[in-house]
């Protein structure tokens, strides 16, 4: 059974004809009849604007005309915008706040597939949805329509696209201004960063508001990453069009960009201009390398996994085997991530990180030892040839545990599993 009903009147005329509030009146109590019980969010949609009908024409939507009408919208919420994409945005909101994902559609047959290319831009698949035909006669007839749309053609799929795009990029910040960290460790033939949850458009809770990725598992669809990405894009200053990121796997492989992409891989290294990498991250470390003197970088997502596996060392070694770099040229700044005074690990697993070092475990008798990935990368990093004075770490810097401060990161750690993600990134300016 639906959580939420959906009833899309936007795409009808409607007038003060008393036969046609009569239809009106019979289709919804019929809506509420049959989920009324059930149903914890009704619905209708309708537009605003007496020019918005696709095909040009006036599209009133006086439902309140009819005092029948007005005492049985009582039991329905009435979203009325000028676009599609503001109405669907709207609703969407209202039913994440309720905290719901299954939801019916009632919708006239030949506005169908429109609505459905709306939908898949909209929603993740987080949420599930059924389509019920709608059904509106005055006198045996079919209330007049709009122009019925059989079919989407790639430009009106583009038009749609465009038209989601440009109501998000409308839309006012959240929880603040867009905010990056950056490491004066870096030189200025790059431009680099550490991005923070604030300044996007993002608003579910745990990924409100610069969330950087989308995933089928999460409410945030691909259009509102792409428009906070749009966003770093421009405060930055790098083209988001040549914007790559790790696809992460919790391993040790890395991808030199120009070669063959491989599957995943938690570390990318280039000495191209003006592409940006980043590595994702919520609790793992983002880390950020870079070469001044052979102008070449690379991002690293530092999970416990993949810090035991050597990742960070994995991705200098491949830029001293791809480009040349020397040890001692070699910039590592660890961007912010769960501190040791949040972050656990059942006692086997924290055996790895106690092997490497007694002092990156504490409490390490305990059936869950408290685990610092931050200083378990720093012994790696020296280790492994990275001068002292070149290593970075922006949590011990500025104490910025991401567990710990809810107002600036996200965290899978104290979120669950609907945590945002932040990026740290690098480009070697054109």
């Amino acid at each position: 059974m639906a959580e939420a009903v959906l009833i899309d009147f936007f795409g009808l005329k409607f007038n003060s004809q008393k036969n046609s509030h009569q239809a009106l009146l019979k289709t919804l109590n019929a809506v509420r009849y049959h989920h009324a019980a059930k149903a914890k969010f009704l619905c209708i949609m309708c537009c605003n604007n007496i020019s918005c009908g696709r095909d040009g024409a006036h599209n009133n939507c006086e439902l309140e005309a009819s005092n029948g009408l007005s005492t049985l919208l009582r039991e329905f919420e009435t979203v009325s915008n000028p676009s599609m994409a503001a109405s669907l945005y709207t609703i969407k909101q209202k039913i994440d706040e309720k905290n719901l994902s299954s939801i019916k559609v009632i919708v006239p047959m030949h506005r169908k597939t429109l609505l459905k290319a709306f939908i898949d831009q909209l929603f993740t698949n987080v949420y599930s949805f059924e389509f019920e035909d709608l059904q509106v006669t005055l006198r045996g007839s079919p209330l007049k329509q709009s122009t019925e749309i059989s079919m989407i053609t790639a430009q009106e799929v583009e038009a749609i696209q465009n038209e989601i795009q440009t109501y998000l990029r409308s839309l006012p910040a959240l929880k603040g201004e867009l905010t990056i960290i950056t490491s004066p460790l870096i030189s200025d033939i790059f431009l680099h960063g550490f991005t923070t949850r604030t300044g996007g458009i993002s608003y579910i809770p745990t990924l409100s508001s610069f969330n950087l990725f989308s995933s089928s598992k999460r409410r945030d669809p691909k259009v509102v990453v792409k428009e906070n990405l749009r966003r770093l894009g421009n405060a930055a200053g790098f083209n988001v069009e040549k914007f790559y990121q790790i696809k992460t796997d919790h391993a040790s492989d890395v991808w030199i960009m120009g070669r063959k992409e491989p599957e995943s891989y938690d570390g990318i290294t280039t000495n191209q201009r003006g592409v940006t990498i980043a590595a994702l991250a919520a609790d793992c470390i983002p880390i950020v390398f870079a070469d001044p003197v052979r102008k070449a970088c690379g991002v690293a997502h530092s999970g416990w996994r993949g810090t035991l596996l050597g990742i960070a060392m994995a991705t200098v070694n491949a830029m001293i085997t791809e480009y040349g770099c020397s040890l001692e040229d070699i910039i590592v700044v660890l961007g912010p991530s769960v501190g040791p005074c949040c972050f656990t690990l059942p006692g086997e697993s924290a055996k790895g990180f106690h092997n490497l070092d007694p002092e990156c475990v504490r409490l390490f008798d305990s059936p869950n030892p408290y685990v610092d990935i931050r200083k378990a990368t720093r012994i790696l990093l020296e280790r492994g040839g990275i001068l002292p004075q070149n290593i970075q770490d922006l949590n011990q810097d500025l104490n910025l545990c991401t567990s710990c401060h809810p107002d600036k990161f996200f965290s899978h750690v104290r979120d669950g599993l609907n945590f945002g993600t932040q990026i740290g990134f690098i480009s070697i300016r054109e």
